[in-house]
């Protein structure tokens, strides 16, 4: 074996070139899997790609809207992303859909990790639900001149209900309507505007959107009252128990320390109330 001092120049500096990036290398790999070592069981289920995928749903304006400025998610749902990302201590990135439909199609194609969706028993075969954290209320809007005057009287035959494709409303009405038809628009916000153009009897959804499609809309009025209530809660994709456990722990937590009631404050939310502890 030659002396280090008998090796030419250009190759001892490559040779320490190719050590000095070995090692680093290997510190790397160290470090990468110390990270993912160091992760909590329940982020590497709500985040098993290292980063929280969450589903923002604009369909529903009681827990997402667009920011008028720029465009950027703003809501009581993504209040609770972000802070559940902080606590996990993971990057977050918001998936957001403008309808409740496209979300369950999103899980379906694996497009997220946890969602702001309705409890309902035909969801319930994809996703782990935690209790609600947000009671909302589903209401009916008809013409002014509309004989309906009661939420008992929508389900009659001749009488049709706009509801948006695949949302809580579509799936309750779905199972509970036995005379009147179900007419699916693309999107719950849709719903008013479609009755009107195609002459259609009732829409049906979440009340406050209704309340104001009446005050844009002329010659259009409410029903009183409520035909349902949805519960609105946090759900991740079933076979998750560790962080299914820790969602649902980490909801009772934020409806107990005021953190949901402040985000309805902030973002001007008036008619939804918080749910119940668990």
């Amino acid at each position: 074996m030659k002396h280090p001092r008998t090796i030419p120049f250009e190759r001892r500096t490559m040779l320490a070139t190719t050590i000095k990036l070995s090692c680093l290398a290997a510190l790397a790999a160290c470090s990468l899997g110390s990270a993912a070592q160091s992760a909590s069981p329940a982020a590497r289920e709500l985040a098993p790609t290292g980063t929280l995928r969450a589903a923002i749903n604009f369909g529903n304006p009681i827990l997402a809207v667009r920011n008028a400025a720029d465009g950027t998610p703003q809501g009581v749902s993504v209040d609770l992303a972000r802070e559940l990302a902080r606590r996990l201590e993971v990057p977050l990135e918001l998936v957001t859909y403008n309808a409740a439909g496209k979300v369950v199609e999103g899980l379906r194609n694996k497009e997220w990790d946890v969602a702001f969706v309705a409890i309902d028993p035909a969801r319930a075969v994809d996703m782990s639900f935690t209790a609600a954290y947000v009671v909302i209320e589903g209401a009916y809007l008809v013409k002014q001149d509309s004989p309906i005057r009661s939420n008992a009287e929508v389900d009659r035959p001749g009488v049709r209900v706009v509801v948006g494709k695949g949302s809580a409303y579509d799936l309750y009405l779905a199972r509970e309507l036995k005379n009147a038809e179900l007419v699916r628009a693309p999107t719950s916000p849709a719903v008013s505007d479609m009755m009107v153009a195609q002459g259609l009897e009732v829409a049906a959804g979440v009340k406050q959107q209704l309340e104001a499609d009446a005050k844009r809309i002329l010659g259009l009025r409410l029903l009183d009252g409520r035909f349902m209530v949805i519960n609105q809660a946090m759900a991740t994709p079933i076979g998750r128990p560790v962080g299914s456990r820790y969602l649902g722990e980490f909801v009772e937590e934020l409806k107990a320390s005021g953190f949901v009631a402040q985000a309805l404050a902030r973002h001007g939310i008036a008619g939804a109330s918080i749910a119940p502890p668990k």
